[in-house]
Order: structure tokens, then sequence, then C-alpha cells
């Protein structure tokens, strides 16, 4: 079993079983799994980044209206089935995590429509590691009680990235 296949089986049963899934426990009863997309070797990236100089605080808008912070940290420029693209890397002012919301062509069909999220890791040599394969829908896609950061537009791919979660579907 691959390393994604062994993260999206974990992945699958926190949401099935965790009492902190997402999920209501309604939806926990009839959850199957996960929908995701094969994976895609050529999405995990590895992007010298920009540094944005100066950072810049930031308030996102959330799901539910309300806004997070966030510090405008990087541009990750890198290419998407030969089209040259950018998303810009956040990081939280708090812990320093960095985050990268962004929603891509198939937005409102084969992923979620609000965008989705990718966790970026900077590696020793100070370049980012972008693994589209472990993108992942926000909370806010299977329960509305959740508040989550929406893509900034400057995060709008129009590339698709078919690599990571799709769209949540409920199991009739």
């Amino acid at each position: 079993m691959s390393q994604l296949s062994e993260y999206r089986q974990q992945k699958d049963a926190f949401f099935k079983e965790s009492e902190s899934s997402p999920l209501r426990p309604e939806q926990r009863e009839a959850f199957r799994g996960l929908r995701y997309f094969d994976e895609a070797p050529e999405l995990a990236i590895v992007a010298v980044p920009e540094i944005l100089d100066p950072a810049e605080l930031v308030e996102m808008q959330t799901s539910t209206g309300a806004t997070a912070t966030y510090l405008r940290w990087a541009r990750a420029p890198f290419s998407v089935d030969g089209k040259d693209v950018a998303l810009t890397v956040y990081k939280n002012p708090g812990s320093g995590d960095l985050f990268l919301p962004f929603q891509d062509a198939d937005r409102g069909s084969e992923t979620y429509g609000a965008g989705r999220y990718l966790d970026v890791y900077e590696l020793s040599d100070g370049r980012l590691y972008l693994d589209f394969n472990y993108a992942y829908n926000p909370y806010c896609a299977y329960n509305d009680d959740w508040s989550c950061p929406l893509p900034p537009g400057e995060n709008r791919l129009d590339v698709r990235i078919r690599a990571g979660e799709k769209t949540y579907h409920v199991e009739e």
C-alpha cells in the first residue's frame, strides 16, 4: 500500500469513526468513504517561493461570513499541464504553519465549489513542497456548522488540479 493510499484509508476511518469528525452522527452512519482522484505524481511539486516583502496580515472571508487572519507570505510558481501558474501561500500568525487555500477550474463539478486546501511544507533548502494529491476539502464541505476560510481571488486557477479529494458525495 502506498503512503497516499494509507493516508486516505486513515482519513476515511477518522471521518467514519471519530467523534471529532466533521460529519454529523447520521452522516457517519451512511459514510462509505471520500472520493479521490487517482494519484498524480506530476502534481507533487517543489516550488521556489517568491517571498513577499513586506508580508502583510490579511483578513480572509469565511463560509459563515466571519473573517480569519493570515499572513500573506509568498507566491509559489509552478506549471500544470504546460501552463505557468502561481498561488499565494499564507502563514498562520499564531503557529507559523503554511496554508494554501485554492480553487481550480473544476470547482463546482469534480471539486468542491468553495475551494480546497493544501498543507505546504518548507524544505530544508527553503523551497516549498506542494503535493496536490493531499489537497482536501474544508470541513464546511461536509457540515455547515463549520466556518472555513474561502480562497481569495488571487488563488483561483483557470487550470484543473486533478488530484486530491473530489466533491463530497452523500451515498443514497
